[in-house]
Formats: structure tokens, C-alpha cells, sequence
């Protein structure tokens, strides 16, 4: 086996969890959770696009639309809003607001909010706009066709009929929220639309609201007097970083924490000896993979992909370190969409890869670098990947950073090969689609950061075209066959090594009961928690 030196972004990759007060028993009313979330960025819906950003978000914001966390399998149902309807071309939807609701604020909710709040995503133009601005939306149609006609009801017209069902299940992305527009525009600065002041504070009305957000250490949320929703028996819910599985795994034996989210194979196995502990799984949307930047030259040739594809041992690391938490899934729609793909083509085939790089013009093979987050399953695998591909003669260094850290680079098309984590944003298979296969335009100054294909720089023009024709398709079956053509092509010939889907596995303490990850369609919610 071949070892190479890790590096890390920066010193202040290195976090260090402030010391917390030990709880000899956490209250009946709060629940504790330890986790990472060292990938914060904003709290601002218009912004966040990061896992546990938007997990906090959906327990801050209400929607026109939402989905029930105890009832998921029944997709989307009313939220803010009690109805809507469609008109005969196919382009307009008229909600009908939900009367006598208000923000935590006290200020009500009104179509007027739910206008502002989706206007102000495309105005703002950050990472997760894209969810709304593929529908035609642009900051200087979007007044004219996002509309309150009146106090209770708001008008959305897209560019061209779209299948319905895409449209409403992006109106569940976290990118929808609607925020009180009254409170965000009296924190606005420089014209920012309350995006500073957004980052750590909340304009919602969820079941909870914002206390303090501590960057690295900790998240706390209370509950909101003024949600329209059943009280939430978790009066306080206390989100403490802590990185480390053993760290996890001690607070949730001694009774410090009710849950802890990131335990390893091993930690999960130990737990799960105890009375006093319970382990919920759910199957995620959230898949693991690796991406070339083809702005390295290396990195365009369809051998050298190919060699790297049959250089990854997937069955090793889902047998392995991964075992119970992530299987071997080759394709970008996760299990349970529509149109999902399920072959796997690719194993480990050392000699293979050696042939095709041989092919490629690199039979020494070649040195690239890799940046992954501090979590150490997502090290667990770029060591693996750094070990199999070395045998090909692939040196492959490592730098770590933190979440944040490495979307920083991710986003800004500073990498080589990037390890990491993709979760959907609605459930619609469009959601994966309409970022791994599409690419609007390639030019570094495109602002297109919510794409994937666009942080790796594949400009693929005929991809994209047939990724924009199924989301018109409103034939279920015909769409589902698009969507598997475009994967096993994409399979053979994209620059993403898609490796496995997570089954995410947290630990509870058996007193904790309906506690729901939000499976493979949406979320974390924490308001249906309860402790006996």
C-alpha cells in the first residue's frame, strides 16, 4: 500500500469544539445534538446550499408547499399556502394564502411576503437561485411574473409549461422559504436586501426561531410562540460541532447529547449494545463522489476518467469502513427517484486502469490533487482513492479543510479532484439532473455555482439541452426513460466518479421518539420530536 502526505487548507481547518457545560442529564423539553457543521456559510435561505445550513433552515421557514416529516412517502402538501391551481396553458400556478397565519414576529403573512421572498432570490442571484431562475425568471422579469394580485393570493408564471410536479417540488427546495419582508427590509444594508443580517438571524415562521449562531461551535433554536403549527415538545433544540465520531459516541453514553449524527461503522456497532440507545436509519438522497476539474488537461482525457472510474474499489470501502451507511450507487439520480438507474458497471480492475492510462498516454501515470472535507469518512475515502488509483501509478495528494473551506475552492474552480457529498434540494429527479448534466454557460465569470458540471468546467451543450427538454415532459414514462438514457451515458463519459448513496444512521437515546432525517426527499425537522 502507498501512503502520501495529507495536508490541510489552513490552520484554521483544525477545529477546536469549545467546551461545553456536562449535562448529567439533558432537559425534557431540549433536545441535544451533536454533529458536524463546520459547512455553515448563511442562514439566509436565498444563500444557504449547504447540508446542515438548509437542514437549520426548514425548521426556521415555512413554504407555499412542504412535506410531512412523519408522513414523507405522501410527498408535498399545503403549507403557507391552502390551494392552488393551474392554468389551462400550463404556465401559470395561482396560490391561495393560508388567512390569520404571522411570522414569529408578529407581522402577518401575506402574499405580498411569499412575492417579495421569491422575487429576492433571483434579485440576489446567489449559489441556490438557480432552483427558481430555470423556470425564466431573471431580475428584470421577475416583478412582472411573481405577483401578489391581492392580500392572499400570488401568482407564479414560468416561461413555458413545465410538468407540474417539477415546479411545485422546487417550491419545497430550501431556496423557497418565504421570509418576513417587513423584518428583512428594515435589517437591510448597502442595498443587500437583508442578506448580511440573514446570515445569523431569522426572519421565519417555522416551529422555531434563531437564538444564536456560533460559527464551529454551536446552533441554537427555540421554539416559535407564533407558529400556526401543533406546539413542538422541544422548547430548545442545542446543535453542538463536534467532529469527532469517539467524541460523539462518549456525549451520547453519558447522556450529554440525545443524538449524535456522525458516528462510523464501528461507533454505531458499539452503541448498539446499549439499552439506553436506539439507531434510526433512513435511506438518503445524499451520494458520494469524486469530480475532475477539466481545466486540467489531464483530467479531459475520456481514458484517464475511465481509468480512474475502474480504479476506485467501491465493493472494498462499502464492505469495509463504509459498511451500513453508504452502498455502492453508480449513477446521479439516488434510489426511490424517478428514473434512478441502478447498474453499477464499474469495479475495482487495477490492471485495467493501467491499460487505459497506458492508452491515454500516461502509462508512469501522474500526479493531481484532491481537497476533501474534515469528515473523516470523506478522508476514509480519498485515502482509499489515493491508495487504489497509486497503483496505477496515480499519486494523488490530499488536502483537508473544512466544509466551508473546500466549497470555497470547489466553487471557485480551484481544484484538481474534489471528494465529496451531493444531496437533492427537491424531490424531483431534475433536482440531480439539472446540476450534474446541465451546464448553462462555462465561462468562469457566469456566476453558475449552483452546477456542478459548471464547478467542473464540462461544457456540454447537448447534455444540457436534453437535461432542459425532460423537464418539459409531462409523460411520466417517457421522462423516466430520458432520465436513464442521460445516466448510462454520463456513466461512460462525464468527469464524476459517482461511488456510493448514504443510509444515514443516527444515534438516539431511547427516550427520543419521532425523530425524522427527512429520507431521501428533503431534510432534518425537529418540531414532531418528542422525550419520554
Amino acid at each position: 500500500m502507498k501512503h502520501f502526505k495529507i495536508s490541510l487548507l489552513a490552520a484554521a481547518a483544525v477545529v477546536t469544539v469549545t467546551a461545553m457545560p456536562t449535562l448529567a442529564e439533558t432537559p425534557k423539553s431540549m433536545l441535544v445534538v451533536a454533529e458536524r457543521i463546520d459547512d455553515i456559510i448563511s442562514l439566509d435561505p436565498a444563500q444557504s446550499f449547504e447540508f446542515t445550513g438548509n437542514e437549520i433552515d426548514r425548521n426556521l421557514y415555512s413554504f407555499l408547499i412542504n412535506t410531512n416529516p412523519l408522513d414523507l412517502d405522501a410527498g408535498y402538501g399545503p403549507d403557507l399556502a391552502s390551494s392552488w391551481e393551474v392554468s389551462e396553458d400550463g404556465k401559470t400556478i395561482t396560490f391561495k394564502i393560508a388567512e390569520g397565519r404571522t411570522f414569529a414576529s408578529g407581522n402577518p403573512i401575506t402574499a405580498q411576503d411569499a412575492a417579495f421572498s421569491l422575487q429576492r432570490v433571483i434579485l440576489l442571484n446567489k449559489t441556490p437561485s438557480f432552483i427558481l431562475s430555470q423556470f425564466g425568471f431573471t431580475p428584470e422579469n421577475v416583478k412582472e411574473k411573481i405577483v401578489a394580485t391581492d392580500d392572499y393570493t400570488l401568482s407564479i408564471t414560468t416561461d413555458k409549461p413545465y410538468a407540474v410536479s417539477f415546479v411545485l417540488n422546487c417550491l419545497t427546495a430550501n431556496v423557497a422559504a418565504i421570509v418576513d419582508s417587513k423584518l428583512t427590509m428594515e435589517n437591510e444594508v448597502d442595498g443587500d436586501m437583508g442578506n448580511a443580517w440573514l446570515r445569523n438571524h431569522s426572519a421565519g415562521s417555522g416551529a422555531y426561531t434563531l437564538k444564536s449562531l456560533k460559527p464551529n461551535e454551536s446552533v441554537v433554536l427555540v421554539a416559535n410562540p407564533k407558529w400556526w403549527g401543533e406546539t413542538p415538545a422541544m422548547k430548545q433544540i442545542f446543535i453542538r460541532q463536534v467532529a469527532e465520531s469517539a467524541s460523539q459516541r462518549l456525549l451520547l453514553e453519558k447522556g450529554d447529547v440525545d443524538v449524535a449524527r456522525n458516528l462510523s461503522t464501528e461507533d454505531v456497532a458499539a452503541v448498539s449494545e446499549s439499552d439506553d440507545i436506539t439507531i434510526h436509519s433512513e435511506l438518503r438522497g445524499r451520494i458520494m463522489y469524486w469530480a475532475a476539474n477539466q481545466k486540467n488537461e489531464i483530467l479531459t482525457n475520456p481514458k484517464v476518467l475511465e481509468a480512474l472510474k475502474y480504479l476506485t474499489d467501491y465493493k472494498g470501502m462499502a464492505d469495509s469502513f463504509l459498511k451500513g451507511q453508504y452502498s455502492v450507487h453508480q449513477s446521479f439520480l439516488p434510489l426511490t427517484y424517478l428514473g434512478a438507474l441502478e447498474d453499477t458497471p464499474y469495479s475495482l480492475d487495477v490492471e485495467k486502469g493501467k491499460a487505459l492510462l497506458a492508452e491515454a498516454g500516461y502509462p508512469d501515470g501522474f500526479e493531481i490533487n484532491a481537497i476533501v472535507r474534515e469528515a473523516q469518512e470523506r478522508i476514509d475515502i480519498a485515502q482509499s482513492l489515493q491508495n487504489t488509483w497509486g497503483q496505477a501509478g496515480v499519486k494523488l495528494n490530499i488536502t483537508v479543510g473544512t466544509g466551508a473551506q473546500t466549497l470555497d475552492k470547489y466553487r471557485a474552480r480551484e481544484h484538481d479532484i474534489y471528494v465529496g457529498a451531493w444531496g437533492p434540494d427537491y424531490p424531483d429527479p431534475n433536482t440531480n439532473a439539472g446540476t450534474f448534466a446541465l451546464n448553462p454557460g462555462n465561462a468562469d465569470d457566469a456566476g453558475n455555482t449552483g452546477y456542478l458540471a459548471w464547478r467542473n468546467a464540462w461544457d456540454i451543450p447537448e447534455y444540457s439541452e436534453r437535461t432542459l427538454a425532460a423537464v418539459v415532459e409531462n409523460d411520466v414514462e417517457k421522462r423516466k426513460q430520458m432520465y436513464i438514457d442521460l445516466q448510462k451515458e454520463f456513466q461512460k463519459s462525464s468527469p464524476f466518479g459517482i461511488m456510493f448513496q448514504k443510509t444515514e444512521q443516527a444515534a438516539l437515546r431511547s427516550n427520543v421518539a419521532n425523530f425524522s432525517l427527512g429520507g431521501a426527499i428533503t431534510t432534518t425537522s425537529y418540531w414532531q420530536v418528542t422525550k419520554d
